[in-house]
């Protein structure tokens, strides 16, 4: 998007919900979609006397990120106490992390207009998530509010960017990818409608050319692409026409309504130093060794983009393809096993992209659970391919092979969908339905052809339900058979 003599300055803080089965400081369920208030316990409510202690899965997929996002992986990390009020907060503070975070000074690539560009990571630390907010109808016309505290002490990662965003597409582009690697790494699910994949914006402007950042406004739980994308657009060209009518932008933080496509103003932005951070007293430094890290960079799967370069170079498919093929660790996985048994890589692409992810989408099904197997998909393309069937037929025909399961060479022949490619067998159905039974001779001039693939001429009547009755070996024996006319 272009902002005239003006830029956009974007960092995001994104909060990524951990797979773990327990909270980050207890043994509490951290599954979705619980009663209210089921899953909590004294010390993820902060009752007297309960202690706790920190869940070792989180650190192992606190280091297995920072691997993957190329973080320095500190030795020492210290959790700290992050003081504020609000009701969601049963402690009245957050265990999170800030002087001593765990990962730090990382990176990520991200692809624009065919050039790449890189975004600093500032660092990764772990951190308690606080409760849920349930409002009567929406935050603005609720006469109350209710909290569920299941959510109170759900383990996250978050993952703090330098300020290198420059429009809302390069934001999305980050978080996209962000995404992408935190799924094949397994450690987070992605779903941004259930919160477990969230971000915070930080948002200033400035003249093109200038060092000097500007204030800074932050957008608060972005929880989808789109309105991510949109609530930037939105508070970029705010800012900009307010610094243009001679005002000033407030440090403030700020949240996106959908509807009206507008950002509005929540509260004042706290500063670090509002929060009063000090050590968490009731947990030790984390200690991590180099065995430790080593042994978690084992577990590294093959991330998005070596997956990418990898379908480009070994499969000679195109950047668009690949983007879309390894978007989902599933989808690449099932693409590959497609082409063990169907290598024509271009063609397997095309139909998972269209056939297969429409059926996917509309379902809300992941490539695992496909009701096509992939050598239900390879069987189907291998009929296309010898001539069986058309193209047009197997794509006519996979939404029920979808719905069903069925096998494609058992459904073809039960439905009497072969298709005739051989011309003798074609001659056979074709010339008995032409001419009623056998057709005439157009070996003389006498026939009426003269030999030459014509229509019979007037002067030689015959009946449309009465044909002449030659000899096949006559017609046989036209050598311009095929271009008379019935």
């Amino acid at each position: 998007m272009d902002y005239g003599d003006y830029e956009g300055v974007m960092g995001l803080e994104v909060h990524a919900h951990l797979l773990t089965e327990s909270k980050i400081f207890c043994g509490c369920s951290t599954k979705f979609g619980a009663e209210p208030n089921s899953h909590t316990c004294p010390t993820c409510m902060g009752l007297p006397g309960a202690l706790p202690v920190l869940n070792k899965k989180v650190v192992e997929f606190a280091i297995k990120l920072g691997l993957a996002l190329n973080c320095s992986i500190n030795p020492r990390s210290v959790f700290a106490r992050k003081n504020y009020y609000y009701p969601d907060l049963p402690k009245g503070y957050q265990i999170s992390q800030y002087e001593e975070p765990i990962c730090g000074n990382g990176w990520l690539d991200i692809v624009m207009d065919g050039k790449t560009k890189r975004i600093r990571i500032l660092r990764i630390h772990m951190e308690e998530d606080a409760g849920k907010l349930v409002h009567e109808r929406t935050i603005d016309t609720s006469s109350y509010s209710m909290v569920d505290y299941n959510r109170s002490s759900t383990p996250l990662l978050e993952i703090v960017s330098e300020p290198d965003l420059r429009t809302p597409e390069e934001a999305t582009a980050y978080l996209k990818a962000l995404r992408d690697i935190l799924m094949y790494l397994e450690i987070c699910d992605g779903n941004m409608e259930e919160g477990s994949f969230r971000c915070d914006a930080n948002v200033s402007v400035r003249k093109k050319g200038d060092e000097a950042f500007g204030t800074r406004a932050e957008l608060k739980n972005l929880n989808s692409f789109r309105y991510i994308e949109r609530s930037l657009d939105y508070e970029i060209d705010r800012q900009i026409a307010l610094i243009r009518k001679g005002g000033s932008v407030v440090q403030e933080t700020r949240l996106f309504n959908a509807e009206q496509g507008a950002t509005y103003s929540m509260r004042g932005k706290e500063e670090a130093h509002d929060y009063r951070y000090f050590p968490e007293p009731d947990l030790l430094p984390v200690t991590v060794d180099e065995a430790w890290i080593e042994e978690v960079r084992k577990t590294l799967p093959e991330l998005p983009t070596e997956k990418m370069e990898r379908f480009m170079k070994d499969y000679g498919l195109p950047r668009y393809d690949v983007e879309i093929l390894s978007s989902d660790r599933e989808l690449a996985a099932y693409f590959e096993e497609v082409l063990k048994l169907f290598p024509e890589a271009k063609t397997v692409s095309n139909f998972i992209m269209t056939e297969l992810l429409r059926e996917l989408k509309d379902g809300n099904i992941s490539p695992k659970d496909s009701p096509v197997t992939p050598a239900r998909l390879a069987e189907l393309l291998t009929l296309i391919k010898d001539g069986t069937i058309s193209n047009k037929i197997g794509k006519e025909i996979f939404p029920e092979i979808y719905r069903t399961g069925a096998s494609p060479r058992e459904y073809v022949k039960e439905k009497g969908l072969l298709q005739i490619s051989d011309e003798g067998a074609i001659e056979g159905i074709i010339v008995p339905i032409r001419w009623g039974s056998a057709p005439p001779s157009c070996s003389t001039a006498s026939d009426g052809c003269g030999g030459a693939g014509r229509r019979p001429s007037s002067s030689t009547p015959r009946s449309a339900t009465t044909p002449p009755s030659p000899s096949t070996a006559a017609w046989a024996s036209c050598s311009n058979r095929a271009g008379c006319a019935s």
